[in-house]
Order: structure tokens, then sequence, then C-alpha cells
């Protein structure tokens, strides 16, 4: 019988570890650009996915856009870098999301998850719209 409830304490318990809300800090690390598109189209992209995310996306330099996030209590800052070849998204800054270490609340690489999806959406879908123009 003790050992049934040292099995069930130890399931739990990994369980629970398992479940954690902070995770190690998921950064975009130049991912190609399979397409032939011009930086400013890349741009492009990169502005409408995350303002469609509800991002505040403004370029502060040639070539890097800061995005800005605010959910509820929450806020996440990051710069993505990009060219016509590969861009890149990188945390810069938070706040009430359990930063540490290199390490947030699994909320904050969920946000860039969807932005790295919905912009490699959009890259295929204006290099599909470039080629039908040609």
């Amino acid at each position: 019988m003790k050992i049934q409830k040292y099995l069930v304490l130890l399931t739990l318990s990994v369980l629970l570890v398992g479940c954690g809300r902070v995770q190690p800090i998921r950064n975009v690390e130049n991912a190609p650009i399979a397409y032939n598109l011009p930086a400013a189209t890349v741009k492009q992209a990169i502005l409408q996915s995350g303002s469609n995310r509800g991002w505040v996306m403004t370029e502060i330099e040639p070539g890097v856009i800061r995005g800005e996030l605010f959910v509820r209590s929450h806020s996440a800052v990051i710069d993505v870098k990009y060219s016509d070849k590969v861009y890149s998204i990188h945390y810069v800054d938070s706040d009430n999301l359990k930063y540490s270490d290199g390490k947030i609340h699994r909320n904050y690489n969920r946000w860039i998850n969807n932005l790295d999806v919905d912009i490699r959406k959009k890259l295929s879908m204006l290099s599909m719209l470039s080629a039908s123009q040609k």
C-alpha cells in the first residue's frame, strides 16, 4: 500500500514539473526566406503579420522592426531583424511574464511561434501574388 502511495506521488510530481509555466525563451534564428522577394516585401509581411496578431510594430532602423505586445497585465518586446534572405525574432524585454535566466512564461513562446507561422504564411502568399503578376 505504501509503495502505491509513493508511486502515485512520484507520478504526480513528474506531471507537475512537466507542466511548468516557465520555459526557455524561444528565439527565431535566421529563418530562411525561400522566395525571391525584395526586403521591402519581407518588411511588409512582418508588419502585417505582427499587427494582425495584436503586436504594435515599428521600424526602428532599416532592417529592424520592434514589436510590442500588451495582453492584460503582461507585455513583451521583440526585435525582428530581416533582409531579403532571412529574418530573426529576438526577445528584448517583458513585464509580468516571469522572465529570469533565459526563461519566460510559456505564453510568450506561443506568441512568438504564432508570429513566426504567420510571417511564413504571409511571405508565401506575397510570393504567389508576385509570381502571378509577372
